[in-house]
């Protein structure tokens, strides 16, 4: 009976990110702490293989998807590299071994969390990692999902995409760590887990091709804006950071809706948070909160981390859970407070019941990083699926 060579396996983690300023060729993002939001990857390579296989979520998936193929050629090609260079430690045997993937999301695939970008930039980061390979992975990342360079870094990430075809030119820069501004607070209101009818990649797309409002956006908007973003940024300054943040999440979505045919990423309960967060920033006459959305309807809000318990508060006497449900918030721990009927009556909006599913509370976190402890493989020690997925 032959021996069975136990694979070569290794597992990190990589963030979910939201931008804040959004724009197909420059933007600026928060990367979300992997405590609370997080892709889990394991690849395990052996000669025992027969073929490359990819299991998202528990269920096997086509490991022919032409992004998937993208940086699997690459991180293999950039192995060859190094072994051809001298590297011993890489057996050029290995590097023809097939690979066993396997991948979890904590939080709600393809419904506007960034879910491609976290998972691209995490299997691209393992891959590496198995292979040996070094350097600059963002532009890899970069081939299975346009944003996926931007979970490359932790803290406040900016992204440049640049000109050429190839993405060489395209750029990700840390803009501040995830120690920088240790008071905001970001809560995500998770209004739908479904899929998004529209992707992110192709709405984009029809965006260039007919919004007129997206070109002015970028000649006139946009520029001015990320500077403003970055000041912001480095000076703590939550006024400036959220009017910014808010107004530009805006302009996103009315580029959506001048798309020719439009793109509705936006439901009621979306718009019902964009109103209550106006209307609780007017009764302070300060502002307290910024929401912004990506692709998708849940709302991400930033705070401090004073105003965290009040406002949870608030949104669930305005979206009252399912009694019978489990727990409303996630993440973080917040303390019970109180809500005043003073700001109640100042709100008042109409209660929409069960409109959101959950809050996730979290905060600014690190960038992806390696899990040591092999008990959190989510392949077994044959290379196969752990059973409990």
């Amino acid at each position: 009976m032959l021996h069975m060579e136990k694979p070569n396996t290794v597992t990190c983690t990589a963030p979910v990110n939201i931008a804040v300023i959004k724009y197909c060729k420059v933007w600026i993002y928060v990367t979300l702490h992997q405590d609370q939001l997080k892709t889990t990857t394991t690849v395990a390579t052996s000669r025992s293989f027969q073929e490359d296989r990819i299991w998202l979520n528990g269920k096997e998936e086509d490991i022919t998807h032409p992004r998937l193929q993208s940086c699997l050629r690459e991180i293999r090609r950039l192995a060859r590299k190094r072994s051809k260079d001298g590297d011993r430690a890489l057996d050029s045997m290995r590097l023809s071994h097939k690979v066993h993937i396997c991948s979890v999301n904590d939080f709600p695939t393809a419904a506007g969390l960034a879910s491609s970008a976290a998972g691209f930039a995490c299997l691209v980061y393992t891959l590496a990692q198995v292979f040996g390979v070094e350097g600059e992975l963002s532009e890899i990342a970069r081939q299975g999902s346009g944003s996926a360079c931007r979970s490359m870094y932790g803290g406040f990430v900016q992204w440049i995409m640049g000109e050429e075809d190839n993405g060489k030119d395209s750029l990700a820069q840390q803009v501040a760590p995830e120690t920088h501004w240790p008071e905001l607070r970001v809560l995500v209101l998770v209004a739908s887990a479904e899929r998004k009818p529209v992707g992110s990649t192709s709405g984009m797309q029809t965006s260039v091709q007919t919004s007129r409002l997206l070109k002015h956006r970028a000649e006139s908007v946009v520029p001015g804006r990320m500077e403003e973003m970055i000041e912001a940024v480095q000076r703590k300054d939550f006024a400036a950071f959220a009017d910014l943040t808010m107004k530009d999440s805006n302009q996103f979505h009315a580029t959506c809706l001048d798309t020719y045919p439009p793109i509705f990423y936006l439901n009621s309960v979306s718009q019902q948070v964009i109103n209550l967060v106006h209307r609780y920033n007017r009764h302070y006459k300060e502002t307290r909160l910024a929401y912004t959305f990506d692709a998708g309807p849940n709302a991400v809000i930033y705070t401090l981390q004073q105003h965290v318990p009040e406002f949870v508060q608030t949104v669930q006497h305005f979206f009252p859970p399912e009694t019978n449900g489990g727990e409303f918030v996630k993440g973080l721990p917040i303390e019970q407070v109180a809500l005043s009927e003073e700001l109640r009556q100042a709100i008042g909006l109409e209660p929409l019941p069960k409109g959101i599913s959950y809050v996730i509370s979290t905060k600014v976190g690190p960038g992806p990083c390696v899990l040591e402890d092999p008990t959190q493989h989510l392949l077994g020690s044959d290379g196969w699926p752990k059973k409990t997925l």
